[in-house]
């Protein structure tokens, strides 16, 4: 139960407008980990190749290093997460986010030009950087836009957090390796003054009243929380809020060490959304649909796309973006089982449709567009759901007293699969050609759907109590 799952009274236009608006500030520091997610896409082939600047080349064993360096770190990140968000809040871990975030995109932006060995260190050094950042962003940040927003709201601004701006962030990159296609040093340059930026606005939102509450800062919960609901500090709605938060603190207190937190998933509040978040970023792993964010350039090239692979890459973000932003929406609307169910149809139509085009060779037909409309019915499809849903349900799925470690672990296992399929990307297409890979893909995307269908439960228009208590009964 977040502070706005207390009391469903009626949500007033100004209480919106705040809780979106700090909602947003906190969740703009997703970008830069967006950037880090797109960034080998823009680097990879340059790296590749000797230029007038650098006549440092990578082996295709190192590029792989250099773009999966990132998945294997994020554990790191994710299992810090949840324990830095309870003890030193939510707004300072995501602060610490940002000073890590820029220093790594310094490292990478002033590496060495002369010597390959030391060159090829500091990319590891900053983009392993990189991907604590990434596993860490997660959870705070989920955490923090369901604690202060209003249940209406709450599973649209979820969704905007994290995938939203994942997204924007890979967008980002895309346009910048397009505009700036021979120097990744100054795009990552680049991405750390725009970090700058989203830490400096973190002084400007208060912290999660849940947590001001858990650490007995009830003056500073209670001017939060008036804030946020557009309520006087002296209301009586808002001390019945605080006793509720406290209620729910003193449960949480007798589960704060890691053997009690363990011990809790022999229960089924903990161990069912568990089993079923690890599933469905299982699905969204293998299905392809994640692993196109660092290799959107190459996926474009294996599926046949016939333009600029880079140009078709700015155009993926540019559909990821816009159709995350509506996730947002439609996810209030029809609810995130349904939205499932249709992104895994879609992908598997998509999926099919790239895998006919390299068995036909359509490319020899003059049907050299085929692959892109069935690229971007996959994209479209993929971002519509099993791309960005997972990010936004899994905070809101676990039990509040094992919120933020629950979230850690199923966002550390998440991120491992992604190193494996980062890592294992070229090798892969090399062994066993496009068509196996998709049709793999296609595979696990039907999966997906039988997923969504008969195990995904619905949690639209739910509190976090509600949630819990779901699960409990089964």
């Amino acid at each position: 139960m977040t502070s706005m799952d207390v009391i469903k009274d009626e949500l007033t236009k100004k209480a919106a407008t705040v809780q979106v608006t700090v909602s947003l500030l906190a969740s703009l520091s997703v970008t830069s980990s967006g950037i880090g997610f797109g960034y080998p896409a823009i680097t990879s082939q340059l790296l590749s190749e000797p230029d007038d600047i650098d006549n440092i080349v990578l082996t295709q064993s190192e590029i792989s290093w250099f773009a999966s360096i990132t998945a294997i770190c994020c554990p790191i990140g994710s299992l810090a997460s949840g324990y830095l968000s309870e003890k030193i809040g939510r707004r300072k871990t995501l602060m610490l986010v940002n000073i890590i975030a820029i220093t790594s995109w310094l490292i990478i932006g002033f590496s060495s030009r002369q010597d390959a060995f030391i060159f090829f260190i500091e990319l590891m050094i900053g983009r392993a950087l990189i991907g604590i950042t990434i596993g860490m962003i997660t959870t705070p940040t989920v955490m923090y836009c369901s604690e202060v927003c209003h249940p209406k709201i709450r599973g649209r601004m979820t969704v905007l957090s994290t995938p939203f701006f994942i997204s924007f962030g890979s967008l980002i990159a895309y346009l910048l390796g397009y505009c700036i296609p021979k120097d990744f040093r100054l795009v990552s340059l680049i991405a750390a003054g725009m970090t700058v930026a989203t830490f400096i606005v973190l002084f400007f939102i208060p912290e999660s009243p849940v947590y001001l509450v858990t650490k007995n800062q009830k003056e500073k919960a209670r001017s939060a929380l008036a804030k946020l609901r557009d309520l006087s500090a002296s209301d009586s709605r808002i001390d019945t809020e605080i006793q509720r938060i406290e209620e729910l603190k003193r449960s949480a207190t007798k589960h704060n060490s890691i053997f009690s937190n363990f011990k809790e998933f022999g229960k089924p509040e903990l161990y069912q959304p568990f089993f079923i978040m690890t599933a469905f970023f299982a699905v969204q792993q293998f299905c392809g649909i994640f692993v196109i964010l660092v290799y959107a350039a190459q996926f474009s090239i294996e599926a046949g796309v016939a333009i600029d692979a880079f140009l078709s890459a700015v155009i993926i973000g540019i559909l990821r973006c816009v159709t995350t932003f509506l996730v947002g929406f439609a996810s209030v609307k029809l609810g995130k089982k349904p939205m499932t169910i249709m992104s895994g149809c879609g992908m598997f139509v998509g999926l099919v449709g790239i895998t006919l085009c390299a068995v036909f060779s359509v490319s020899d037909r003059n049907l050299s567009w085929l692959p892109a409309v069935f690229l971007f019915i996959y994209m479209f499809s993929g971002t519509f759901g099993f791309l960005t849903l997972p990010f936004a349900m899994v905070a809101e799925m676990y039990p509040q007293k094992s919120r933020g470690f629950a979230t850690g672990i199923t966002m550390c296992l998440a991120f491992i699969m992604s190193f494996v399929n980062i890592k294992i990307f070229f090798t892969v297409f090399e062994y066993f050609g496009n068509v196996a890979v998709f049709s793999f893909y296609s595979l696990v995307s039907l999966a997906g759907i039988l997923f969504a269908i008969f195990i995904l439960p619905e949690t639209k228009g739910k509190t976090l109590q509600e949630i819990e208590q779901y699960f409990q009964k089964k």
